[in-house]
């Protein structure tokens, strides 16, 4: 593999490398890039930017101090040639820059699907927050509407009691002015009689004065004094109402309560397989 410190085409060596052939691990300029592509076998050869690959002084095997050219598939680590015959001997390999590209594509693909998923959920929650703030005005609304609506049968049942009231109310009082008319008339009959007594008194007894006194003795017998009736009486009597009772009056509310979704663990199936020269573990599915 060419230095990646250098960075200068490997073709024409002047222009620098800014193309980075993953199949042939050279570099190239833009102009040798295009003709590179233009070749018959090397047509379908993927580039890479120089300025993305990771300087090769950070790639070696610690072991054999040998550049990173391989893939260990079977332990999902790096790997040198010396590693082939070493502690990976009988494992598989694939290229060290294809294993490494194959991962970037990977997390690319699975950084966009989480990326696309968050971006529908906060979609989804802000439509949600929208519908339920119209949700909850909608239900404030209604709230205030049937209070409103109780509070128009309350006055009118007032107003009708009230009118009840004053009319009952004028009717007994109306006996009662008519008892006391009644008994002012009988006191004023009375005061005349009373009067006509006292006259009586200063009158030269003779015969015309018995017969006087016989006559008023009859007009006095014909006063009547009415007994009066049990009078009548006006008493309010409360009914309990709590504020539970109003507000059961005006109806109640809900707001469901949705359990959180929970993210679902993925299980992994097969066999457990120990590498015998790293010691790393990992399950290998059967269908593999």
């Amino acid at each position: 593999m060419a230095q990646a410190a250098s960075k200068t085409c490997e073709v024409c060596v002047s222009a620098p490398g800014s193309q980075y052939c993953i199949d042939c691990e050279e570099y190239y300029c833009e102009n040798c890039k295009l003709l590179h592509n233009r070749q018959k076998l090397s047509r379908n050869h993927q580039f890479q930017k120089a300025s993305d690959l990771i300087p090769e002084g950070k790639s070696k095997c610690s072991e054999h101090k040998e550049e990173f050219t391989l893939f260990c598939n079977t332990c999902n680590v790096p790997a040198c040639t010396s590693c082939v015959t070493g502690n990976h001997k009988g494992h598989t390999f694939s290229k060290f820059v294809d294993a490494v590209a194959k991962l970037q594509v990977e997390n690319e693909t699975k950084i966009r699907a989480k990326t696309n998923e968050a971006n529908q959920n906060i979609k989804k929650i802000e439509e949600s927050l929208k519908s339920f703030d119209n949700s909850v005005e909608s239900v404030i609304k209604t709230i205030t509407d049937e209070g409103s609506m109780i509070k128009r049968v309350v006055d009118k049942a007032v107003a009708q009691m009230i009118t009840f009231v004053k009319e009952q109310s004028k009717k007994e009082k109306d006996k009662l002015m008519k008892m006391l008319s009644d008994a002012k008339s009988v006191l004023v009959a009375g005061q005349a009689l009373d009067r006509k007594r006292n006259e009586l008194d200063k009158t030269r007894q003779n015969e015309s004065l018995v017969q006087k006194i016989n006559n008023l003795k009859e007009e006095i017998s014909k006063l009547t004094i009415n007994s009066l009736p049990e009078f009548p009486n006006i008493t309010f009597k409360r009914k309990s109402v709590a504020e539970d009772d109003i507000r059961q009056l005006i109806g109640t509310y809900n707001i469901s309560n949705v359990a959180p979704v929970l993210e679902k663990k993925k299980q992994r199936h097969g066999s457990l397989y120990i590498c015998d020269g790293c010691g790393r573990e990992e399950i290998i599915p059967f269908n593999r």
